[in-house]
């Protein structure tokens, strides 16, 4: 029985108590939900819905909870419910019941821990958008970590999304880019402003093999060249690298075609009809104090120049028009400041900014060696590169260790740890796991050992206290996942899993599966081995929705 069957069963027992009592069923919930007790001694699940209805339908809570309780007590799978506190329950199952949740898994397979607690929901979800002037450093890798896990959350419990990376293709940065490519071609150092490292001199040369009449235009037409030929080279490495990651996106959109296509004077001309615009000194602004923003924004300066927020305002527009009814926008720690500003300007279009938009900030990331942060990348020459991350540790424990901890706290990530075949590792000691258990399938086989026909499976076989830790353990797995998807949280996911980890080594350690010698195969042992699976398939279910792999050996 899973927590939510058991929350329909307690569900339904409160409407049985209703009706015989001639009370409002109307007070009950739609739905309900069980929890784990921080102290198993207390039972394997617990609810609080006495103590919901109390009030509404005119009863004490603990008389309340007396009757449910005998009520739950007639269910199948319910061995005992126990009154605490107030009206607290808290509900036994018996062993068949609970261990009835191992098939369920197996037979579930990959859908195992996804739900419809978001269907409905369209979500565009853009992350990382570094700008095309250099590689993607270890901050961008963060995001592309954390959004691409959220991303498989966000499906994995019924949003229809779409994941977008921003390419920002012009402004100055650009300029600046385009600068740096063409005196390095010219062997000259870089402009003051612009760009150093060896990737520079690396496009640059590939730029003049690709376009050779380069050398013989004047300056202008040739920063022009290098500005289109660079930017198309660097957002290409840009995109293999991140494929490399595994991290890909649904939509890449370039800036340059909201110039192109007109649309920062739509939204300039959806704005104005809202009543937000007005004029000074020249220059078109946007009344975001109106909604709570420090100061007012310039959308175009009085030369006409558009500014950046104006593209910012267009893009947001954009997203909204193509459907989607949420916009989640990931950012670097260094754009705290962005987020009144863009919310008074979701207000502005109409919107409202606590359903239509959302901003989640990312902290810093250091890399450190010997306890020391790694040296800067030689290519890039300035800052340490996804590259960089993925030489020292390798890309499951880079994902994994990205996405582990909460995004809004900064992180060091030590390359001595991350790479050690340790139970310390957090990666290893949940990969580990994925690769026993396949282990323990392969040598069920070998020994004739097979999980048997589903109808012939004996649940109650599973009484073992370890046995039972080990199913409440996967029990959890589809609620970890909705409240990560719903709080914007994959870390939560990573932290499960290390302690369902824990959970199936105290039962390989207590709980034999595999007969020893010429011992005959019992229905005990197949139990278990359905148990083994069950473990099996969510830790490759959990480590999927991070974008990390489940190995079959190690």
């Amino acid at each position: 029985m899973t927590p939510a069957e058991l929350a329909e069963v307690v569900l339904s027992a409160a409407h049985t108590v209703l009706a015989d009592r001639g009370l409002d069923s109307s007070a009950l919930p739609e739905r309900t939900a069980v929890e784990r007790p921080r102290n198993p001694d207390h039972g394997d699940y617990a609810s609080t819905l006495a103590l919901q209805l109390s009030k509404k339908v005119g009863v004490p809570p603990r008389e309340l909870a007396a009757a449910l309780a005998e009520q739950l007590g007639r269910a199948p799978g319910v061995k005992s419910v126990e009154i605490a506190g107030p009206g607290f329950l808290n509900i036994r199952l018996d062993a068949a019941a609970a261990g009835q949740l191992a098939r369920s898994i197996v037979e579930a397979g990959p859908a195992y821990g996804g739900g419809d607690s978001l269907a409905g929901q369209r979500i565009n979800l853009e992350f990382v958008s570094a700008n095309p002037t250099g590689p993607v450093h270890i901050g961008g890798v963060r995001w592309a970590a954390v959004g691409d896990a959220l991303s498989r959350l966000l499906r994995a419990t019924g949003a229809d999304v779409g994941t977008e990376y921003y390419f920002n293709d012009a402004g100055s940065q650009i300029d600046r880019f385009a600068r740096s490519l063409l005196a390095a071609a010219k062997g000259e150092p870089a402009p003051e402003d612009g760009y150093g490292g060896a990737y520079i001199a690396e496009i640059a040369a590939e730029v003049r093999t690709r376009r050779p009449d380069v050398a013989t235009l004047d300056d202008a037409a040739a920063e022009e060249v290098f500005r289109v030929e660079g930017v198309q080279l660097m957002f290409d490495e840009i995109k293999s690298s991140l494929r490399d990651f595994g991290v890909e996106f649904d939509t890449y959109f370039n800036e340059k075609d909201l110039h192109d296509r007109g649309e920062l004077d739509h939204a300039l001309t959806r704005l104005r009809e809202q009543g937000h615009l007005f004029e000074a000194d020249g220059a078109t602004w946007l009344r975001t104090t109106d909604f709570g923003d420090d100061k007012d924004r310039v959308l175009r300066k009085s030369n006409g120049e558009w500014t950046y927020f104006a593209a910012d305002c267009a893009y947001y527009l954009d997203k909204r028009e193509r459907g989607f009814d949420r916009v989640v926008i990931m950012l670097g720690a260094d754009h705290h400041g962005y987020i009144g500003r863009m919310r008074a300007m979701a207000a502005c279009f109409g919107d409202d900014p606590a359903v239509n938009l959302e901003i989640l900030i990312g902290q810093m990331v250091n890399l450190l060696r010997d306890g020391a942060p790694v040296r800067m990348s030689k290519r890039a020459g300035t800052v340490v590169t996804l590259e960089d991350l993925v030489d020292a540790i390798g890309v499951d424990a880079a994902r994994y260790a990205l996405a582990r901890y909460s995004s809004d706290s900064p992180i060091d990530i030590d390359v001595e740890l991350w790479t050690r075949a340790t139970r310390d590792n957090p990666v290893y000691y949940v990969q580990y796991v994925a690769a026993r258990t396949a282990s323990v399938g392969r040598n069920a086989a070998e020994v004739g050992l097979t999980r048997g026909e589903a109808d012939a499976f004996r649940p109650e076989l599973l009484d073992h206290d370890k046995e039972n830790e080990l199913l409440k353990a996967l029990a959890e797995f589809p609620a970890v996942v909705a409240t990560a998807a719903e709080l914007r949280e994959p870390h939560r996911v990573a932290r499960y899993l290390e302690e369902l980890a824990g959970a199936y080594h105290r039962f390989y350690d207590n709980c034999r599966v595999l007969p020893r010698g010429d011992e005959e195969v019992t229905d005990l042992h197949r139990a278990r081995l359905w148990l083994n699976d069950a473990t099996r398939t969510v830790i490759a279910n959990g480590l999927r929705l991070l974008g990390v792999s489940a190995p079959e050996r190690m």
